[in-house]
């Protein structure tokens, strides 16, 4: 998120008062931006694995359907970025959280190749070309409406708004824009930099939590108190979700390297989509999608699962998301993230049941998240909020430092330099930049 920290005075009250009325707008539109995207992907979804199986009597989670479904994903979305008007944007891969605006014009085709993706069951979240659209469409439209309001203002709002909308609090963007604001040039409180952002993020939050009630809580047993070896197993088990997490990290640009060596769009997410449609006919429809669901109940049914079971979850959602992301599928990388965090602590309850599953899971969250998102912030929060348990903060707070000591001189897993195809000059790479 570096490459957009904007230069902001610190405004005055007045500024601030006045301001909150454009914060409100696109905080909520940001919010209705998301819920319209993920409406439409969850009726393509149930058509696709509910409706059309039902109607032909088959089972969808045979491996053969689950592989086809990936398979013509794979088509839909190349097709998209090959043939669409504005290519569906950037590979994701090469894109950051928050990123410059693109062209208006791009934006149809990245919302058309995000709906394929998550309806079709690839393992990307929607917050990298949700974020996208929503920076888009507000910097085109406030540009024109609040001709006064700094573009570099809006594009903070419109990712806050839809940052607090994805994860149902605006205390997720207040935290992913800490970061950012501390690094701002001029004078002023952070709080005053931080107002209008947290403006468009409650506004977002709460428009996204009337129309869809979203949330990261796993319904798990009470956690009441804090021993010594919770805390040791929660640094533990933190370090080693954090090294999982950096290994797909440092295998991630080679299989970027190896899917773009084709040198087609097409040709590169229909492999991607194949190679989906294996991942998941192996590892059953709990690996398939951006995790979010599947996560809880993965967690909620754990009973259900062996060790062995658990470990080939864990390994197929992460080359999974290798994959899709590799692949030049549109998406984010943070949900199918917390997923396989998730499922580590899953899997290290199942393997040491002393270790309480809060504790298993929120640092499996955390240390993945992390080892992904390189924030921190981020980790911590999203490592609480699928505990629901405010006990669980203190001991994340500890647990990540040794795993930040990891992740401080790791590679990003972010692709620095995009890649272009001959046959569409910016399809895959930096269209609508």
């Amino acid at each position: 998120m570096t490459a957009t920290q904007p230069e902001l005075a610190a405004p005055s009250v007045r500024q601030l008062v006045l301001l909150s009325i454009p914060a409100v707008v696109v905080g909520v539109v940001s919010a209705l931006a998301l819920w319209a995207i993920e409406a439409l992907a969850g009726l393509v979804e149930d058509g696709v694995w509910t409706n059309l199986p039902k109607a032909l009597g088959i089972d969808p989670s045979s491996g053969w359907w689950i592989f086809a479904v990936l398979t013509v994903t794979g088509a839909a979305v190349g097709l998209t970025v090959w043939l669409v008007p504005g290519h569906a944007g950037p590979d994701s891969a090469t894109t950051e959280l928050v990123a410059p605006p693109l062209r208006p014009a791009v934006v149809p085709s990245l919302a058309l190749a995000t709906v394929l993706g998550l309806a079709g069951g690839v393992s990307l979240g929607p917050e990298n070309p949700i974020i996208a659209i929503n920076i888009s469409l507000m910097v085109a439209l406030v540009g024109r409406l609040w001709k006064a309001v700094p573009l570099q203002l809006v594009l903070m709002m419109a990712a806050s708004g839809t940052i607090g909308a994805l994860f149902g609090t605006p205390v997720a963007a207040a935290l992913v824009f800490t970061g950012m604001v501390a690094a701002i040039k001029g004078g002023g409180a952070l709080w005053d930099k931080l107002f209008l952002p947290l403006v468009a993020a409650a506004a977002g939050s709460l428009t996204m939590t009337l129309l869809a009630h979203p949330h990261f809580g796993i319904p798990m047993p009470a956690y009441t108190t804090v021993t010594g070896w919770d805390v040791l197993a929660a640094i533990v088990l933190g370090v080693i979700a954090t090294a999982v997490g950096l290994v797909g990290v440092i295998v991630f640009p080679l299989v970027h390297r190896a899917f773009h060596a084709l040198r087609h769009p097409l040709l590169m997410t229909l492999l991607g989509g194949a190679v989906l449609g294996g991942l998941g006919a192996l590892g059953g429809p709990i690996t398939l999608f951006k995790g979010l669901t599947q996560m809880g109940q993965l967690v909620t049914s754990r009973a259900d699962y062996s060790a062995g079971q658990l470990t080939l979850i864990v390994l197929v959602k992460l080359a999974a998301l290798l994959v899709a992301a590799g692949a030049g599928f549109r998406g984010g990388r943070i949900f199918p993230a917390v997923f396989i965090g998730a499922a580590i602590g899953t899997l290290a309850n199942a393997l040491v049941p002393g270790i309480p599953i809060q504790i298993a899971v929120a640092a499996g969250v955390m240390g993945l998240t992390l080892a992904v998102a390189r924030d921190g912030w981020i980790a911590i929060f999203i490592g609480v909020a699928v505990t629901q348990n405010l006990l669980i903060l203190p001991i994340l707070c500890l647990a990540i430092l040794p795993a930040w000591l990891m992740v401080s001189k790791a590679p990003e897993m972010l692709i620095k330099q995009p890649v272009l195809t001959p046959t569409s000059p910016r399809a895959a790479g930096g269209a609508g930049r």
